[in-house]
């Protein structure tokens, strides 16, 4: 009887079974090495013409001279994937500056700010207070075109804000709309929604001068929230700052 048995127990498929099972469900998880891998970091050019030096901001004297300066900028990862270079324009003495986010499609492809749809809205939003788009000067945070228009990141926006700075010191605007989240967080450092501060005036120093500046909706918001109390709270803010800038060309 007992030899009979002793076959049945020593039968090896059940551990057969249980140790090939990891090994194919280990082939088919390439995760690991997948993450293993190294991250590509940009490194911006050490030329002059590729990375302009604060020096060269600094001693532009009109906005033509900083333009020149800067225009080959490849400080960030925006610069290798740029059209143009969206530098601003307007009024270089324009007592109304608006700064929005920085270059879309349009943009890009003209080298202009403010060109494409949300543009055309915001000539009539300058219109309704009684200007011409010349007349005022606008510029953005950033310079080049985010890929697919997202959001520029800080350390994009913190490559490019010297320059901003310098423009705002050379126009010496009485008064600064900025347009939308990303110039009132970048510029002013304030980081509150948009919807919670549009409309209450803030202050940024900029050159030693101490500037007023009214917060309000991006026109690309506008248009995608075409309603009336939109557009009424758009018009409120500039109208504002129409009338503090009327009020400090008079003073």
């Amino acid at each position: 009887m007992g030899l009979v048995r002793e076959p049945l127990q020593a039968a090896p498929a059940p551990a057969v079974a249980t140790e090939t099972a990891p090994a194919r469900h280990a082939v088919a998880r390439p995760a690991p090495t997948t993450a293993s891998r190294p991250i590509a970091v940009y490194a911006p050019p050490t030329d002059a013409i590729g990375c302009p030096t604060t020096e060269a901001v600094a001693g532009a004297t009109s906005l033509q001279e900083l333009q020149l300066a800067i225009q080959g900028c490849l400080a960030c990862p925006l610069g290798p994937g740029r059209l143009k270079f969206v530098f601003g324009e307007g009024d270089p003495s324009a007592r109304l500056l608006f700064v929005g986010e920085g270059p879309g499609r349009d943009e890009d492809l003209q080298g202009r700010p403010f060109v494409g749809k949300a543009g055309e809205l915001l000539d009539k939003m300058i219109g309704a207070i009684g200007l011409r788009r010349d007349q005022t000067y606008i510029a953005n945070v950033v310079k080049c075109r985010p890929p697919d228009n997202r959001t520029p990141t800080s350390e994009e926006a913190a490559a490019c804000l010297g320059y901003l700075r310098r423009q705002i010191e050379l126009i010496r605007p009485a008064v600064i709309v900025t347009l939308g989240a990303t110039p009132l967080r970048e510029l002013v450092g304030v980081s509150e929604g948009i919807t919670r501060v549009r409309g209450q005036w803030k202050r940024v120093v900029v050159g030693g001068r101490e500037i007023p500046v009214m917060p309000t909706f991006h026109p690309a918001y506008v248009l995608r929230q075409y309603t009336q109390d939109v557009r009424r709270a758009v018009w409120e803010d500039l109208k504002a700052a129409k009338e503090w800038a009327d009020k400090a060309e008079g003073a």
